[in-house]
């Protein structure tokens, strides 16, 4: 493969793993606000953080949108990417016990889902196509010198 062709592909490969990503955190998100309930058993059975109520789930839902919408426009890039893997490692490993067996197979899903999101943070300079900052995520000129 040329290094046009490269050049050119890993980018687009990049922003679809980013809107991929970001379009499974934006369900859970919404998730929050539509169905707070479903919000609190899960933390309760998964992150054992019980008694939480709506009003801590619209909290934790607008600083996710916060979240995800920057991380979707590529800004900030070691922190939202570096933000984004680590909360799905948390939900990843997590659910550990649901990876025991063959009953909740869909749970495996999670597992490229946190590979696609290391790869985003590993190659974040990399991910350039339709983002609003700079190589690095920081808003600016993008002809200025990566540092």
């Amino acid at each position: 493969m040329s290094i046009a062709k490269a050049s050119t592909r890993l980018p687009a490969c990049l922003l679809s793993l980013r809107l991929t990503v970001f379009l499974v955190f934006f369900m859970w998100t919404l998730d929050k606000f539509v169905n707070p309930q479903h919000a609190s058993t899960v933390y309760e059975n998964f992150y054992f953080i019980g008694g939480l109520g709506n009003a801590a789930f619209v909290v934790i839902g607008i600083l996710e949108v916060l979240l995800i919408l920057a991380f979707v426009a590529g800004l900030y890039k070691t922190w939202t990417y570096g933000l984004v893997f680590a909360l799905h490692a948390v939900s990843t490993l997590s659910s550990w016990q649901f990876y025991l067996g063959f009953d909740n197979l869909l749970f495996f899903a999670a597992w490229p889902m946190l590979a696609a999101s290391w790869t985003l943070l590993v190659m974040r300079e990399e991910d350039t196509m339709w983002t609003l900052g700079d190589r690095t995520g920081r808003l600016g000129r993008r002809d200025e010198p990566v540092a």
